[in-house]
């Protein structure tokens, strides 16, 4: 990669430079901002770096991997002292860590795994989420014709879920009780693409459908809406992230859990560990690290945070947190779960 770009290539990289503060600078590339969530993640990466003094530039890819790789490139030239990379495709954007590496510039791996060592993989324990998600469904639907809606195939996460999914489910599959009729992955992550896989799959099953795991709110939403329209909707369907929408339809009884993995956490944790990353301290020795072996055989340090499972019975932890109001939650809900009852 080159290491100074003109400022006509920084400007297409589309990067966004907040008020300077004395202290490091961190740069962040987002794959996007197409889910709720991410917002919210940048605004606790920016508080965390506010509290310390630091400053943040960010890169949105708009989900393009080959833009990212340009953003990675751009963030670089303004002279980063550490990048948060939420990776469009986590293959692709090996060589960015490479171009990193070289400029001695530490890299955090944000959500979604980066399959190199010389990266901090910071995340939820994704495997945890799907499990959360499957026993939700399967304590809804024990027995019955499920569809698996799986995340993007370019997102370890997707595969990391959906281990912990068939985790909970086998048992009930060898015993006969449940049989998967259908599965497929969402490229990108996108409702639309979710809504359209879910609409096949009811075709050519014929709407036999008693159940779906889906892996993340946004595919949820897409499953939802494509149950809704055939007169289907109320069967269980899993979801994560605890999107504003996704919350309500738990109150609304639409869905059946949100695997909420608070991203002020997350975020927080991103900011705090990349400016000690900046500042010389080793991987091994961030707070919290483990040891974590990747589906590829490599070994990375990384952190994981704990999820929390809300379904119609827990609907108020979300309120007390602060994480939505009770209005947004319940919009629309009339004699549903507590708070909206």
């Amino acid at each position: 990669m080159r290491k100074t770009l003109t400022l006509a290539a920084i400007l297409a990289a589309s990067v966004s430079t907040f008020a300077m503060a004395e202290g490091k600078t961190i740069g962040v590339s987002w794959s996007n901002f197409q889910e709720e969530r991410w917002k919210t993640d940048e605004a606790a990466i920016q508080a965390a770096l506010e509290a310390s003094g630091d400053t943040y530039v960010s890169a949105d890819a708009q989900s393009s991997a080959s833009k990212q790789l340009s953003d990675v490139e751009a963030l670089i030239a303004q002279g980063v002292d550490a990048l948060i990379i939420l990776a469009q495709d986590t293959q692709a954007i090996i060589p960015a860590v490479q171009a990193a590496a070289d400029e001695d510039i530490p890299v955090i791996a944000y959500d979604r795994l980066i399959e190199d060592p010389r990266a901090f993989y910071l995340t939820f324990d994704n495997v945890e989420v799907g499990r959360m998600q499957a026993r939700a469904v399967l304590e809804a639907a024990p027995e019955g014709r499920y569809v698996m809606i799986k995340g993007s195939p370019t997102d370890p996460n997707a595969d990391f879920l959906r281990g912990g999914q068939q985790e909970v489910l086998q048992e009930a599959i060898d015993a006969g009780k449940i049989e998967i009729v259908g599965e497929a992955y969402t490229d990108g992550w996108l409702p639309a693409n979710a809504q359209r896989n879910m609409e096949q799959i009811l075709t050519e099953t014929n709407n036999g459908v008693d159940a779906v795991v889906a892996s993340n709110d946004g595919t949820a939403g897409g499953a939802v809406a494509a149950l809704t329209a055939q007169g289907m909707a109320g069967i269980p369907v899993s979801g994560q992230d605890g999107d504003h929408a996704a919350l309500n339809r738990v109150a609304a009884g639409t869905q059946t859990v949100s695997v909420w993995k608070d991203a002020r956490d997350l975020g927080k944790n991103a900011g705090e560990i990349a400016v000690a990353l900046a500042a010389g301290t080793a991987m091994e020795d961030i707070e919290g690290a483990v040891k974590f072996t990747t589906p590829g055989g490599n070994e990375m340090n990384a952190k994981f945070l704990a999820p929390v499972p809300i379904t119609a019975d827990n609907l108020t932890a979300v309120v007390d947190a602060g994480w939505i109001t009770q209005e947004a939650l319940c919009q629309g809900v009339s004699g549903g779960p507590a708070p909206c009852n």
